[in-house]
This record gives C-alpha cells, structure tokens and sequence, in this order.
C-alpha cells in the first residue's frame, strides 16, 4: 500500500511553489476513512511564513472530513529520504498514532520506514493526545 503514497506524494511535489528555497516537498497521507489527501511546500516571501508540505496535506484532510493519520509518504525532489522537519513532526503527531507509519523516499520509491514514534519521540503530549 505504501506504494501509491509515494506515487501521490510525488504528484504532489509537482505543485511545490518554492521559488526561494527551490526545495519541492511532497507528502501524501492515507486518513482513516481510506482516502489519499496530499500536500506541497508553498513557500513565502517572507520566510518563514510558509508551509512545509505535510501540514498542507494534514489541511487536507481535515478538510476533506478526517481526523486520523494511518500512514503519511514525504519525498523531497533534492534530498533523497527526507524527514519531516521538527515542527512537522509535531503536526504530524497531533493526528497520528505512536505506531503510524511514516514513508521516507527517493525518486525510486519507499526507502526507509519509520514510526511516529521513532521519528518523534517523547512527543509533546497531553490528556488529549
């Protein structure tokens, strides 16, 4: 499954705007109610005013009626396994379980799998976390 998260998340990369940091980010999410929603960093002028790619996929979902993370794809068009940066991370886990899976890739595909847990932990938590 984790497969058509990449081929999203790279779609998604095509609709980067980062003309100052010319860094196009992708990410695809697959929510809980089965649908793929996806994001692209889309930057500002005025720096740091923009947003990463995942947020903007979260976005999306909320949006579209979700509220669960299942599992999240991120690639980066000139980084190859890029993470989520750290306020990302955060975001991310605002939606996500502790064992939700978290594709990093290349242009070839998922290359590493990691949970939130791993990319995050000792997440910022509370009783409603």
């Amino acid at each position: 499954m984790s497969h058509d998260l990449f081929e999203a998340a790279r779609g998604a990369m095509a609709f980067a705007h980062a003309p100052y940091s010319k860094f196009p980010v992708g990410a695809a999410i697959r929510a809980e109610d089965g649908k793929v929603y996806t994001g692209a960093n889309i930057e500002n002028l005025s720096f740091p005013q923009g947003w990463c790619a995942e947020p903007t996929a979260i976005s999306a979902m909320i949006m579209g009626g979700a509220r669960k993370i299942v599992e999240m794809a991120v690639i980066a068009e000139k980084l190859p396994l890029c993470p989520p940066c750290g306020g990302c991370r955060q975001k991310i886990s605002e939606f996500a379980a502790k064992d939700t899976k978290i594709y990093l890739c290349d242009e070839a595909g998922v290359q590493k799998t990691m949970t939130m847990e791993e990319l995050l932990p000792f997440s910022f938590e509370t009783e409603l976390g």
